[in-house]
């Protein structure tokens, strides 16, 4: 060669090329070289810190509130005046729940006593005359199970039952030596039945010049309105404290950890959630509050006495043993003097947990935050409009499942403009991918350089790494918020969809076991639509980049399978909706593919 095609030879060489960039980088300033390495080093360690802290999001979230729901926080108990402590104590009833002999059938205890008859469109059951005790109440328009003969489901039960579940209220004496009503009380009746139409009043005179009145009434739904009056022809003035109390034995081994089951109530305009748990051992937590509500939550179903907004008093979550547990108030003394009349009034819910129901009661009865008794969870400002738009579809198309996915449809035209910029960014970077690779060829022994050779060409394509992250960031309250509403919504419970999903609320009941009628273990044993959404998921992560890092690739590579068990034993709604937003992010990213010109 000559002269001049030895030097072009040179030039085009790979050895050249390197050479030419080490003196270009020999011909900077330590200073300058310096800061280029501190500036790639930290554009470094937030790309890793951008992968991490998408899948340790996920992680915390789901672990936080799967398996460690949060812990209320807990207000110091306000000591209370010595005479409403003593007046109190006389609240518990341990000993009439808790009884170390077989327990009885209901339908047995419930012969023993005379009754009322309980009935409305939502409930039946009855209320026991002696000691005017409600202890018996079925939610009618909810089974037990799917089975088309199952029995309704049964909120309250009688002491001495398996599990006894029941509510009263009434009066206690300042003075002990005054005869009040109490849980052995043959009350005379004025009414056989209780109907929203036909409230009951139940007298009862304590052979002391007192004559206590009480007069029950109950509307269309689950609310229970209970008037009390003494009337005191005594000739001296007499001080009473009403009082109400909803008692029930649970087993904590059936609690769940996916919404709060426990004691539950608002007091002094704030949420008290407390763990069966949390009172082992005997222990009690008492606040003084004026208003407010109390009671037990279960996944599905709620009781609690509502006390008036203007009635002072202490409520306390107390165990009083042997996995019985009690919410009761005392409120402020009623003097009621000589010929005059002392009233009270008190409601209870007794029922599910509606939540457009639950509003309206906030509502008509200025109840506060009475919708609190359904567990939001933390996203409660994107839960309950999630809950309200998908029952709206729910009646505008008829199937909850339908619903879900036309919600999963409407969320994806929602965010899409997000999700088109960040799948512009993730063609642009797959179609550099061969280039990353080339540069990886080239500096593979240089992290340094092939950090900032990797950088620059995103710079100059117009890419930027992060953008990717972005919906993956939205979608967590997103899928968290409707985690929880399918887990809550009793709209949801046992709501079909097509083929064998009967229960949307529950997990896909067609399993490998079903299929092969082998001993699956239990973590293995998931159904069709997880493993449909878990190969969406992995489509949908075969047309992203892949990252640079192996050990992140591997990572990737793994959260398919990873997720796929885990939603195997979700709600199968969540994992429709989930496979439904995979598919739909499929179709819009091959678009945006294609119209780049990425293969």
């Amino acid at each position: 060669c000559d002269r001049r095609q030895r030097q072009m030879c040179i030039r085009d060489s790979p050895n050249y090329t390197v050479e030419k960039l080490r003196r270009k980088q020999r011909r900077r300033t330590p200073a300058d070289r310096v800061l280029t390495e501190e500036i790639l080093k930290k554009m470094k360690e937030e790309m890793k810190g951008i992968y991490w802290a998408v899948i340790l999001s996920i992680a915390v979230i789901f672990v936080t509130n799967y398996f460690f729901p949060r812990k209320p926080a807990t207000t110091p108990a306000t000591p209370e005046v010595p005479a409403v402590e003593t007046v109190a104590e006389k609240v518990e009833r341990p000993l009439d729940n808790v009884t170390d002999e077989t327990p009885l059938e209901v339908s047995e205890v419930l012969g023993k006593d005379a009754r009322i008859k309980i009935k409305n469109a939502a409930v039946s059951g009855s209320l026991r005359i002696k000691g005017a005790r409600f202890d018996e109440i079925l939610l009618d328009k909810y089974k037990q199970t799917l089975e088309t003969d199952s029995a309704d489901v049964e909120l309250f039960a009688p002491a001495k039952t398996a599990a006894p579940y029941y509510a009263e209220f009434g009066w206690l004496p300042q003075d002990t030596a005054v005869r009040t009503p109490n849980a052995d009380t043959l009350w005379n009746v004025k009414g056989r039945e209780l109907t929203p139409q036909t409230p009951v009043t139940l007298e009862w005179n304590n052979g002391q010049g007192l004559t206590f009145v009480r007069r029950i009434s109950l509307d269309d739904n689950y609310m229970f309105t209970i008037e009390q009056s003494v009337e005191n022809n005594t000739g001296r003035s007499i001080v009473l404290y009403p009082y109400g109390l909803i008692s029930r034995f649970h087993n904590q081994a059936a609690a769940s950890s996916v919404v709060h089951e426990g004691l539950i109530g608002v007091v002094d305009n704030t949420l008290k959630e407390i763990k069966y748990k949390d009172l082992e051992d005997s222990k009690k937590e008492d606040f003084k509050t004026t208003g407010g509500w109390a009671g037990f939550s279960d996944r599905y179903w709620f009781s609690a006495f509502v006390m008036n907004n203007a009635q002072s008093g202490t409520v306390k979550f107390s165990n009083t043993g042997k996995n019985t547990y009690q919410a009761d108030y005392v409120g402020a003394p009623i003097t009621v003097a000589p010929g005059s009349v002392g009233t009270n009034t008190v409601k209870m819910f007794a029922g599910a947990k509606e939540i457009k129901l639950l509003d309206n009661y906030t509502k008509q009865f200025n109840i506060p935050k009475f919708d609190l008794a359904v567990d939001f969870g933390w996203y409660y400002f994107l839960t309950k409009p999630f809950f309200y738009i998908l029952d709206f579809l729910y009646n505008f198309i008829g199937n909850m499942g339908w619903a879900i996915l036309l919600f999963a449809a409407l969320l994806r035209f929602l965010m899409f403009p997000i999700a088109n910029k960040s799948y512009e960014s993730m063609s642009k970077m797959k179609k550099v991918q061969p280039r990353i690779k080339e540069l990886q060829e080239r500096y593979g022994d240089d992290k340094m350089k092939l950090q900032q050779e990797t950088l620059e060409l995103y710079r100059r394509e117009k890419i930027n790494p992060a953008a990717g992250c972005l919906p993956m960031l939205i979608q967590i309250p997103v899928f968290f918020s409707l985690y929880k509403v399918l887990n809550i919504s009793i709209e949801i419970r046992h709501a079909p969809f097509i083929g064998w999903i009967k229960d949307l609320s529950a997990p896909d009941p067609l399993t490998l076991s079903a299929w092969t009628h082998l001993p699956i273990p239990g973590l293995l044993d998931i159904g069709v639509w997880p493993i449909l959404m878990g190969l969406t998921m992995w489509i949908q992560q075969k047309l992203n980049p892949a990252p640079t890092n192996k050990d992140q690739a591997r990572m990737f590579a793994m959260m398919p399978v990873i997720f796929t068990f885990m939603l195997g034993h979700f709600a199968s709604g969540l994992v429709i909706y989930w496979t439904l937003s995979n598919i739909l992010s499929i179709i819009q990213q091959k678009a945006i593919m294609k119209k780049n010109g990425v293969k």
